[in-house]
């Protein structure tokens, strides 16, 4: 019963390695025909990826292949062999959907990580601002997105009143290059953020920072083929309505000048003697005494 045993776990061995064998010269007659039709239809080999490929996936032979591409038309940085595309553990820095050409803009260099300084281009920087649902375009806004940015503020002026407000475009078609710590192109489902990462030259980052400073920065979703539309206006109060309409000050109304007090009219019987207005005398008879006016004789 042992020696039976042993003799069937041969065969099965046996017919394994022929099955091995048979798929390995299938596999690899097929890499040979496909390597004489691009040798015969001037087509080039280059690497592209078996299955979508998100953010930080590692590269390896269960996800990439080699295919045949024009080779008047190779993408500048494809790989020409899956060693050289595996090399130095890389991983992928953007989305790769299926069949597309895997390119070294794409992928992480020798340091194999998943960066997000490796992804931003030559003289642009990443600069994160505050939002919310409602600043965010209630969570409608995710990475790979270009938004606009508006500045809300206080009108500047002595004689401007806290209600006095203001809105410029502050920047205009700003790559979105993550939602608090998601960076994904492939993370499309709406998901509100506390701060957006945008993709700013110098001049913008400078600019985003001295705005959260003044007053509330929000966000505009704009469509990716849309052109930039150039200098915005400042809207302010009033062209929220169709019309001007505005209420004056009102003018202190002035006042007029007191009347004199009026003195109660005394009866004529209650007055006392009227006083002489010359030179007086007083005569006494006996205890009465009168006073009489002097007349000037003169």
């Amino acid at each position: 019963m042992q020696a039976r045993n042993l003799i069937l776990l041969g065969v099965a061995v046996f017919v394994g390695l022929i099955a091995v064998l048979l798929a390995n010269s299938y596999f690899s007659g097929v890499e040979q025909r496909q390597q004489q039709v691009a040798e015969e239809q001037k087509l080039s080999r280059i690497v592209v990826a078996s299955q979508d490929l998100a953010f930080g996936t590692p590269l390896s032979e269960q996800n990439l292949r080699m295919a045949n591409w024009p080779a008047s038309s190779v993408p500048v940085g494809a790989f020409t062999s899956l060693p050289a595309a595996m090399k130095d553990n890389r991983v992928a820095l953007r989305p790769i959907v299926v069949g597309e050409p895997v390119l070294t803009s794409k992928v992480s260099g020798a340091d194999g990580r998943a960066t997000l300084s490796a992804n931003l281009p030559i003289g642009k920087l990443a600069f994160a601002i505050p939002v919310s649902d409602v600043t965010g375009v209630g969570g409608f806004v995710r990475p790979g997105d270009r938004v606009d940015v508006l500045l809300t503020r206080n009108i500047p002026g002595s004689g401007a009143q806290a209600t006095d407000k203001m809105t410029d475009v502050l920047l205009e078609a700003v790559p979105v290059l993550g939602i608090d710590q998601v960076s994904d192109e492939a993370q499309t489902k709406p998901a509100p953020g506390k701060t957006a990462t945008l993709e700013v030259d110098t001049l913008g980052a400078q600019k985003l920072a001295l705005a959260v400073t003044l007053g509330q920065l929000s966000l505009a979703l704009r469509n990716v083929a849309d052109p930039v539309a150039g200098p915005q206006m400042t809207v302010v109060p009033k062209h929220l309505t169709n019309g001007n309409y505005f209420i004056r000050p009102q003018s202190p109304t002035p006042q007029l000048a007191a009347a004199p007090p009026r003195l109660p009219r005394v009866p004529s019987g209650m007055l006392g003697p009227v006083r002489p207005k010359g030179p007086t005398m007083v005569v006494y008879r006996g205890s009465q005494s009168s006073e009489y006016e002097v007349q000037r004789g003169w």
